[in-house]
């Protein structure tokens, strides 16, 4: 594992850009607050990679160790052990892996490259290493064999020649079989590549060689020449021996299985096509697909199993990858998801000359992961304990909370076990190798995952594993059309209408809110009772930039409107009426769609099941044949019961308790009369130039200063923004097209199949659009808060902060009903503070500190049951903390974090003096940014577009950790990088793939006591029993001295020039090397062990010296009785 170990960072120093305001007398920003958290705290590590490898190429399986190994195509290794037990390891060289081998029972690992690479892994340490590799310089690898308890692999290549590797020191042998040898005059051309290599299960010096053209080839070791050659006119793609080795099974790209008996080469002893139609005139079957793979397992009380993937006839196009099951005269086909990349069937021994006895077929698809049971009728699967689910649908957004309340974890479990689905192998797992880690994180750990089919999962990620909780589907909340015919024309987004773009949860409360693609947004309420909602709550809501008289805040922002009930807000945007439930479609007079939402919700009665049930859907209508923008940012607060949510128009504050809208506003209305920006209001049905780059006509005005500020939501801001279209169909189009478009990073690349996720690009990840600056400004961040907003006020009352686009953060005080009584029949008052503080750059984080420096708790009400009786659940509801801070007269008492794309800012409140400040990155911008609590202390934690990761100490914006760690090639990482607390982050580093990681130097330290263990002892079974009359007449399987025949003694060296030995940094003489860290300790583990294994062999020398002793002993005893056995006693 690569460690970063940055030590001392500027400690003790404040940043070169920080500034202070002027000092005011009796100031609490004057006084020093300590700060606990230093560099020495945080270091940089990867911990775990969960969910399905992505694009895998190959696999294996011990059959003693019970450990599942699958390589991919960007030379990634998985390995799977028991549930909870998981692996990843990296080749240095991003090749696809075509092939691996386990040394059965031995904890290591051969893995075959498409760059003509062997490596040798060692699987007895924590972290799998390479000890050895071997590079082929002049031919290509095609097929490797590793026969069990040999250590001699054979290496078969493209130019159809063997050669064989010594695996414990990777050298050549100068034993090679010559493909001209092997096939002599039998072809008359090159019979292509080695496609398969097996030796004889009752005859090791018996070596049955595959190649391409269709010819296999049965090798004397000893002798070093052709026994046995077998023609056949189709090509072979596998080969599988009996057990007794008398016959073997090819499969040919003709769909037809050839059986030969080893003795007949002159023609197969039967022909037949599982899956040809049999002409009745005794004609040959049609040709079908070829047959990829077949297995020939047999067992002592019934037939062999002969399982197959391919071979389907032709006729059945479209049809899905099958594997087929041939058992006696049953012949059962498995349809499967996804196109099948390998398969391997579990036999009880793992000695190729005995009765095999199947029991399972693990199956390897392109997405997906299937083990069937061959023991029961039916073959059902077995229910997967690994987290492979992750890409069910792609992941569309992502959050991570760690340290939540422990009883969450419990709840979610309970009603998300009775989702699970029945029918599965009653067996328990059969891949259940390994053990646990002995160490555990002490605190819980949820990850939240938003899907485009608009699903969101829950998973546990507590102790470094990884299982699923619950699955909500927020796709239930509306109408799904029939078939295309019947979509609206008011969609906006082609596919995925419900895929979800935001999240916002609230822990404690249980409360949750999501906000889809479609405009929407939904908020849910956790219940333990199953309900039926009759009709399910819905408000609409009217958001648009066109302003005529906007009535603006007095005294620059500090003496603030209030805006007390939804109908009478400073903004006349904030009086539509709300509707339950949803209105029917409108057509403004020029036919152009209006009050319209892009989905229709459900009319018939919703059965919600103990989970998440809805609460209340609120829709963002098109307005003048304009389709809403897209929502940028959301926030939930179960203590003041409101829901805010923003756009590039604006930002909505919708009660949902009372189901209705307080307050509907534009950005530029909340500056009033102050608004820095002196932008025109503007309405979108006006006439507007087209102006290229998507910009606005009327922003060719801005300087370029103005221009060149950061990105953050740019694109989304522009979307639908643009000039009229001429049909409702180019108005969808464009706002595609535009929310597709990604910011211009050189070495971004998206993959295809990836190119669904990116257009589900949330506010700060899609901010990554273009340095071009646009006149809309987009709401990007919020936060409820209890604080001091309003320089005069002496107690914090409630209150809604919120950051744009352009740098400002806002604030809006609220008032909110003391009493539950009040609360549920008085509006929440609303009432304008006017601008905080301005950075550079999009605000992405903001948060709260109190006197003393320590991260303020957000404010929020405990869970209550809401299907319970009205008198209980005023009994059980409390909202947290219940005593807001005061503050005395010039004296302040809290301080606000405002972190944006550029820098960073701490402010005293309520003089709102900023105290310090911090120009996190010139050249680059930050995409992620979270205030987190560490053991030791609050920072700020960022990640950045080119890589780097950095940490800022809390107030005084210090910086503490600096390291390029991921250069951004991808925009889903960008779109899923999350911070959490404890100095935990997770990105999805594959569409199908979650990369966990730590900045942590307390867990970086209890990493290796954590992560579990793949190798254990265990002793391998005992060689069959040959028999009496076996034995006798030598009937057995037959040894082959291997060092013997491929020795340098008797093969002598292979060439220099044939392929190149690399010492891995696995091996003895790099783990002496490593200095610290995790290696070093590695290191010093295996020296111990090794040292360990030699004082065990020496005790067993003693043992067995002391035993001969014991045994000279007995013998001489027994002589001295029989000698003086008969003897009477005057006798002796």
């Amino acid at each position: 594992m690569k460690k970063f170990n940055i030590r001392k960072v500027l400690d003790g120093l404040t940043a070169v850009s920080s500034s202070a305001a002027s000092p005011q007398t009796g100031n609490r920003e004057n006084d020093i607050i300590p700060e606990t958290l230093q560099s020495e705290h945080f270091q940089l590590c990867k911990t775990l990679r969960h969910g399905f490898p992505y694009q895998p190429s190959s696999m294996a399986f011990d059959p003693v160790q019970k450990i599942l190994a699958i390589g991919t195509q960007n030379g990634a290794l998985r390995l799977f052990g028991q549930a909870g037990v998981e692996c990843y390891c990296q080749h240095e060289n991003v090749s696809a892996v075509i092939q691996l081998q386990f040394l059965v029972n031995e904890g290591a690992l051969v893995s075959a490259l498409a760059d003509d690479s062997i490596h040798l892994w060692n699987l007895r340490q924590k972290i799998p290493a390479v000890l050895h590799s071997l590079k082929f310089n002049r031919e290509r690898i095609t097929f490797c064999h590793l026969p069990f308890q040999s250590k001699w692999l054979y290496v078969g290549t493209e130019r159809g020649n063997i050669h064989i590797v010594n695996v414990e020191s990777f050298t050549l042998s100068g034993y090679v079989i010559m493909w001209n040898k092997a096939i002599e005059l039998s072809s008359k051309s090159h019979p292509g590549p080695v496609v398969h290599i097996s030796d004889n299960p009752m005859d090791e010096g018996k070596l049955l060689i595959g190649f391409e053209c269709g010819i296999v080839v049965l090798w004397d070791l000893k002798s070093k020449k052709a026994d046995y050659r077998y023609n056949y006119d189709e090509a072979i793609h596998s080969v599988a021996w009996h057990h007794e080795g008398k016959q073997f099974v090819c499969s040919h790209s003709d769909g037809t299985l050839t059986t030969w008996n080893v003795r007949i080469p002159a023609k197969p002893a039967q022909i037949t096509t599982p899956h040809g139609k049999q002409p009745k005139d005794g004609k040959k079957p049609e040709p079908c697909k070829p047959i990829l793979k077949v297995e020939y397992k047999t067992t002592r009380a019934g037939d062999p199993f002969m399982i197959l993937c391919g071979g389907l006839s032709y006729d059945t196009v479209g049809r899905r990858a099958c594997l087929t099951v041939m058992h006696g005269k049953s012949t059962a086909v498995l349809e499967m998801d996804y196109p099948i990349v390998d398969f391997l069937t579990l036999c009880e021994t793992p000695y190729p000359n005995d009765f095999q006895e199947p029991y399972s077929v693990v199956v390897l698809l392109e997405k997906d992961l299937v083990v069937i049971d061959l023991a029961q009728i039916g073959y059902p699967i077995f229910e997967n304990p690994y987290p492979l689910s992750i890409h069910e649908s792609p992941v569309t957004c992502c959050e991570y909370v760690a340290d939540c309340p422990a009883e969450v974890i419990p709840a979610l479990y309970s009603v998300g076990s009775r989702q699970k689905r029945q029918g599965f192998s009653q067996k328990e797992w059969p891949i259940s190798g390994g053990n646990w880690g002995q160490g555990a994180l002490s605190f819980t750990e949820i990850i939240i995952t938003g899907h485009a089919d608009g699903s969101i999962k829950f998973w546990d990620a507590s102790a470094l594993m990884l299982q699923v909780l619950y699955k909500l589907k927020t796709a239930k909340v509306f109408e799904k059309p029939r078939c295309k015919e019947e979509k609206s024309n008011t969609d906006i987004v082609d596919e995925d209408p419900f895929a979800i773009q935001i999240l916002s949860w609230c822990p404690e409360s249980r409360v949750l809110c999501v906000a889809g693609v479609s405009a929407h947004v939904i908020v849910y309420r956790f219940s333990k009772q199953e309900v039926t909602t009759e009709v399910v709550q819905l408000l609409e809501v009217r958001m648009h930039c066109e302003l005529n008289e906007v009535e603006s805040p007095e005294d620059g922002g500090e003496q603030a409107s209030a805006v007390s009930t939804p109908g009478t807000s400073s903004s006349p945007l904030s009086s539509l009426p709300q509707s339950h439930p949803s209105t029917s479609s409108n057509n403004s007079s020029d036919g152009q769609q209006d009050n319209v939402p892009c989905l229709k919700v459900r009319s018939s009665p919703l059965k919600q099941s103990p989970g998440y049930q809805v609460e209340l859907v609120i829709q963002l209508v098109w307005v003048s044949g304009e389709p809403p923008q897209p929502i940028t940012s959301l926030a939930v607060n179960s203590a003041y019961g409101l829901v805010v949510l923003g756009n590039g128009n604006g930002l909505a504050v919708v009660d949902y308790l009372q189901k209705t809208l307080l307050l509907n506003v534009s950005t530029a209305e909340l500056y009033g009369s102050t608004d820095p920006h002196h932008r025109q209001p503007r309405s979108p049905r006006k006439t507007r130039q087209p102006s290229a780059g998507f910009c606005d006509g009327n922003d060719s005005s801005a300087t370029p200063e103005e221009r060149c500020k950061s990105p953050t939501s740019d694109s989304v801001a522009r979307v639908g923004s643009g000039s009229p279209c001429n049909s409702d169909e180019d108005s969808k189009q464009k706002f595609i097209d535009k929310a597709k478009i990604s910011w211009k990073i050189s070495m971004i690349g998206d993959h295809k199949d990836d190119a669904k996720d990116n257009s589900f690009s949330r506010s700060r990840s899609s901010s990554v659009t273009s340095i071009d600056r646009e006149s809309r400004e987009v709401i990007t961040s919020f936060l409820f808060c209890d604080s001091l907003s309003k320089k005069s006020e002496m107690v914090a009352v409630p209150s809604l902060w919120f950051g744009t686009s352009l740098g400002s953060m806002l604030a809006i005080a609220l008032t909110v009903p003391s009493t539950l009584e009040q609360r549920m029949q008085q509006p929440v008052g609303i009432a304008f503070c006017g601008c905080v503080v301005r950075l550079k750059g999009a605000i992405l984080r903001m948060a709260q500190l109190d006197a003393c420096g320590a991260l303020l708790p957000h404010v929020y009400e405990s869970w209550y049951e809401p299907n319970a009786p009205e008198e209980e659940r005023e009994r059980t509801r409390i909202r947290r903390p219940t005593s807001p801070p005061s503050s005395q007269e010039n004296q302040d008492c809290q301080y606000a974090v405002v972190c944006s794309e550029k820098q960073a800012k701490v402010v005293a409140m309520p003089s709102q003096n900023c105290i310090y400040e911090h120009n996190i990155t010139e050249t680059s911008f930050v995409l992620r940014a979270d205030v987190v609590m560490m053991t030791a202390g609050v920072c700020i934690a960022c990640f950045c577009a080119n890589g780097h990761i950095m940490t800022l100490s809390l107030p005084s914006l210090r910086p503490l950790l600096d390291i390029n760690y991921l250069p951004l090639t991808d925009m889903r990482i960008a779109r899923t990088f999350c911070f959490s607390n404890q100095g935990q982050a997770l990105y999805l580093t594959s569409p199908t793939e979650i990369q966990r990681l730590t900045y942590s130097q307390e867990t970086c330290d209890n990493l290796q006591e954590m992560l579990g263990e793949l190798f254990t002892p265990v002793e391998t079974p005992e060689a069959p029993n040959r028999g009496f009359f076996k034995g006798l007449f030598g009937g057995g399987a037959q040894s082959l001295d291997r060092e013997d025949l491929f020795g340098e003694l008797t093969a002598g060296k292979a060439s220099r020039s044939l392929a190149q030995h690399i010492p891995g940094p696995g091996g003895m003489e790099g783990m002496k090397g490593a200095a610290s860290g995790v290696v070093g300790e590695l290191a010093r583990a295996r020296i111990a062990l090794d040292e360990r294994g030699q004082k065990l062999g020496e005790l067993d020398e003693r043992t067995a010296a002391m035993m001969a002793s014991a045994d000279s002993f007995s013998k001489h005893a027994h002589d001295m009785m029989l000698k003086y056995k008969d003897k009477k006693w005057y006798q002796l």
